[in-house]
């Protein structure tokens, strides 16, 4: 397993455990379906990252999004936390730094996020994500799917965005 990928899943899986058992116990993790919305709904409440992980749940993403500064340092706590736990890396407060999703343009991206070769391998395609590539799934997509596990759901979700092509 590479770097990358296991980067990406500690972002869904991991992270999201170790903030989300901090926050009163809710962790958003995966597919964002859990409440039995219609797909158009469930579309509209997730940001689908070029891997098929979807932004909106990752608690990277999420501590960005915070307005409390309290409660917005007490994630990113928990997220070095987590990384060191997770992944063995050692991680200032400071390097949790502001993400914005990984296909934004021009704006605040996680350095995790900044090495991933799959977002750069699409983002140099100009793909909306890896489901439009003419070699979907690659090699370095199907590993990624392989470490990250059925439970973030990004295979299913680039899956069924290929079907409808």
């Amino acid at each position: 397993m590479c770097i990358e990928c296991s980067r990406r899943c500690f972002l869904v899986r991991g992270a999201g455990t170790a903030a989300g058992m901090l926050l009163g116990g809710v962790v958003l993790t995966g597919c964002n379906n859990q409440s039995g919305k219609r797909e158009d709904e469930k579309m509209a409440s997730e940001m689908i990252a070029y891997c098929g992980l979807n932004c909106v749940t990752c608690q990277i993403y999420m501590a960005t999004r915070e307005k409390n500064a309290v409660k917005q340092r007490q994630m990113r706590e928990q997220i070095v936390i987590a990384i060191k736990e997770y992944l063995g890396e050692e991680k200032r407060l400071e390097e949790i730094t502001d993400c914005d999703g990984c296909r934004a343009q021009g704006g605040r991206l996680y350095s995790g996020c900044q090495k991933c070769k799959i977002r750069k391998c699409a983002s140099e395609k100009k793909l909306e994500n890896c489901a439009y590539c003419s070699e979907y799934p690659c090699e370095q997509l199907i590993k990624f799917f392989d470490s990250e596990g059925e439970q973030a759901g990004a295979k299913g979700r680039l899956d069924a965005i290929k079907a409808a092509l």
